[in-house]
């Protein structure tokens, strides 16, 4: 606790809020953004600080690290809870009770397991298509070729429920790849497979939430910009 200060946490949280507004009035943009905060390696007492702020949305990395502070989270608030994380198929199993969405969806083989366990928990799992924007080997998702082929399998998924696609650009030129992923999002919109929803974008960083909101982004997925630098180790 020592490293953080609610004042800044709070004072961050307003900045970004602000800079959201500017850049959709700037651009003219007509979705509707929401910050989520980014969880990872922040104590649950200074995660229950963005609540009495307006942040209603949390991302988790890690299934680890999730379940050994879930319990901790002041949920009287009802905030909701989204898996942003690379997510193992056998790892699936612990967080199916206790996450609003999984935003990492990158397999038949993943969306399959999400599935099974959903139906045998008589619950709809929300789930976004992670789409690896950039084609980088070091990040998981699905390439842009393949993503609507994916959609058109999960749409039969009597335990998903498709809401959009996910993205983890390139660190460098991220108005071309935001702006391709743009082009999926609304290319597979327009064409409105039955089952898929369509309504969630959710791509843009502390580095370039900005950008990611001028694009389209209806979540935009902060840690460093709101709780500072940590340690990842």
């Amino acid at each position: 606790m020592d490293n953080y200060s609610f004042e800044t946490v709070k004072e961050n949280i307003r900045i970004i809020n602000e800079n959201i507004r500017e850049v959709q009035e700037r651009y003219g943009c007509n979705q509707t953004t929401e910050l989520m905060a980014v969880t990872k390696t922040v104590p649950p007492e200074v995660v229950n600080w963005v609540f009495g702020e307006g942040v209603k949305l949390l991302g988790e990395n890690r299934v680890q690290e999730f379940l050994s502070k879930k319990d901790c989270y002041d949920m009287s608030t009802s905030p909701r809870i989204h898996f942003i994380g690379h997510l193992q198929t056998n790892k699936v199993k612990y967080i199916i009770d206790d996450v609003d969405m999984i935003q990492s969806v990158d397999s038949l083989k993943l969306a399959q397991e999400i599935n099974r366990l959903a139906l045998a928990h008589n619950k709809i799992m929300d789930v976004l298509c992670e789409v690896n924007i950039g084609g980088e080997e070091s990040k998981s998702g699905i390439s842009p070729d393949e993503t609507e082929n994916l959609l058109e399998k999960l749409s039969d998924m009597e335990g998903i429920r498709v809401k959009g696609l996910m993205t983890i650009p390139p660190p460098v030129e991220s108005d071309i790849y935001f702006g391709r992923m743009a082009e999926l999002f609304s290319r597979i919109k327009d064409k409105a497979i039955e089952g898929i929803s369509m309504d969630t974008l959710s791509m843009g960083m502390t580095h370039d939430y900005a950008t990611a909101v001028k694009y389209g982004s209806t979540i935009v997925r902060v840690g460093t910009g709101i709780f500072g630098k940590r340690d990842y180790r």
